[in-house]
């Protein structure tokens, strides 16, 4: 399977609390949530609706697992982003997660460079993160991502847990695609491209 992740991630780069009120994720004081709700055309939103339906299944860090399963999987779902999960196996990257509650859900422990490597050797589509920053820095630093998608919409937070942190390991991205919806929602999907090239003296 290929893995591929799909992030929504502010002009400054903040991911946190994408989605709901500002009480679905206040670490370090945070109060701004909700930034991307409504934000997007029919476009953009058919986008994200066909990537999720594209799954072979879902890979998430704990915290973004637990948010998906108390929403999406908490009751019957009619919405195409909701049978798509429900009926798509889940993984769940946790050291301390022991009664996942949402069905065709597995637990990876122990060495999860090994479980992530064998699960992107079975054949099939795509193997998709969501959301789970810590867990898709994780996977960029240890070249297990074949592809990422930023939607990127146009507000500056000021506050908030960034994707990537101020200091960090590099990386070069080849563009893959890119669109701009007519709400000023950009969509880039990028290929990792090893380290980038610096000028030199």
């Amino acid at each position: 399977m290929k893995l591929t992740t799909m992030t929504q991630v502010t002009i400054d780069g903040v991911m946190q609390g994408n989605g709901g009120a500002s009480d679905e994720d206040r670490r370090n004081g945070f109060e701004r949530g909700g930034w991307a709700r409504g934000k997007g055309d029919d476009e953009t939103r058919t986008f994200i609706t066909q990537t999720y339906q594209r799954a072979e299944a879902f890979l998430f860090g704990r915290r973004t697992y637990e948010l998906f399963a108390g929403s999406w999987g908490s009751i019957d779902q009619t919405h195409p982003i909701g049978v798509a999960l429900n009926e798509a196996p889940k993984y769940v990257a946790s050291t301390t997660l022991t009664a996942p509650r949402w069905k065709d859900t597995t637990v990876l422990r122990g060495d999860l460079a090994a479980a992530v490597s064998e699960l992107k050797a079975r054949p099939g589509g795509e193997l998709q993160v969501h959301g789970s920053g810590a867990l898709t820095r994780w996977l960029l630093e240890n070249d297990l991502v074949d592809e990422m998608t930023l939607i990127v919409i146009p507000v500056i937070l000021g506050q908030g847990a960034r994707l990537f942190p101020e200091t960090g390991p590099d990386l070069a991205l080849d563009l893959v695609e890119s669109r701009v919806d007519s709400k000023g929602v950009t969509i880039q999907v990028y290929r990792p491209a090893g380290r980038p090239r610096y000028a030199t003296a």
